[in-house]
């Protein structure tokens, strides 16, 4: 019995994110370590890309170019693909989210906290989501014609739409903290339980397959709501 509550203790402490230090302004604005570990996020990737992007070619781009360009066309491709050609305009800010969310996942292997553990930090993303869902239906159809949109197919639903404008932010933040939390317990449990060779071969599925594949999911699900908001 004592085991299991040193475990289920080990665990709750896991999985708070503490406040790292504070910002003295307006009375001191804490920083919590999600926001720490986002910002060393973003700032490798903007330190990588402006590695990758140093003396590149047009006429002979060298196999470092091509390999790069491969892959921003594949992401953007598969990105346009579930957006649709009304929706091309977003393809990347849903890029810049799914390499966010992807690096959040898997950057526990450093022995980072993921961000993604955090709720406050998947409502902010949902959030995000959502408005740039509802601002990309605004664009498309004017204020009036989003307006209107409440009420197809028949004004009887009306109540059953705005409820979905709700659901929908709840829905992509729950999914991708539970996946994400859901995935450190199990790790963390089997770490205590054979911390030697068992973990490995789940730490490739659960920190690497599962946390792309949830933000694919987080991003194909977002992408698939602007396709509808603006067609």
């Amino acid at each position: 019995m004592s085991a299991v509550l040193d475990i289920a203790e080990k665990l709750l402490e896991e999985l708070q994110c503490e406040t790292v230090f504070e910002i003295p302004v307006f009375g001191g604005i804490p920083v919590s370590e999600s926001i720490l570990v986002s910002w060393i996020i973003m700032a490798v990737v903007v330190f990588a890309c402006l590695l990758l992007v140093r003396n590149l070619e047009v006429e002979s781009p060298g196999k470092k170019q091509m390999a790069l360009e491969a892959v921003v066309t594949g992401l953007t491709n598969m990105i346009e693909g579930i957006l649709g050609e009304e929706g091309k305009d977003y393809v990347v800010y849903i890029c810049c989210v799914l390499l966010y969310i992807g690096l959040s996942n898997v950057i526990g292997l450093f022995g980072f906290k993921p961000p993604t553990k955090d709720v406050n930090v998947t409502a902010a993303l949902a959030i995000m989501s959502i408005l740039l869902i509802t601002l990309a239906g605004i664009r498309k159809k004017g204020i009036l014609g989003w307006l209107k949109s409440f009420l197809e197919p028949v004004a009887v639903v009306l109540p059953i739409n705005i409820l979905e404008l709700f659901i929908r932010p709840l829905s992509l933040c729950m999914r991708l903290f539970g996946n994400v939390l859901g995935a450190f317990v199990v790790m963390e449990l089997l770490k205590t339980v054979c911390p030697v060779f068992i973990p490995v071969p789940f730490s490739l599925y659960f920190d690497i397959f599962d946390g792309l594949i949830q933000a694919y999911v987080f991003v194909f699900l977002t992408s698939l709501f602007v396709k509808e908001a603006v067609e």
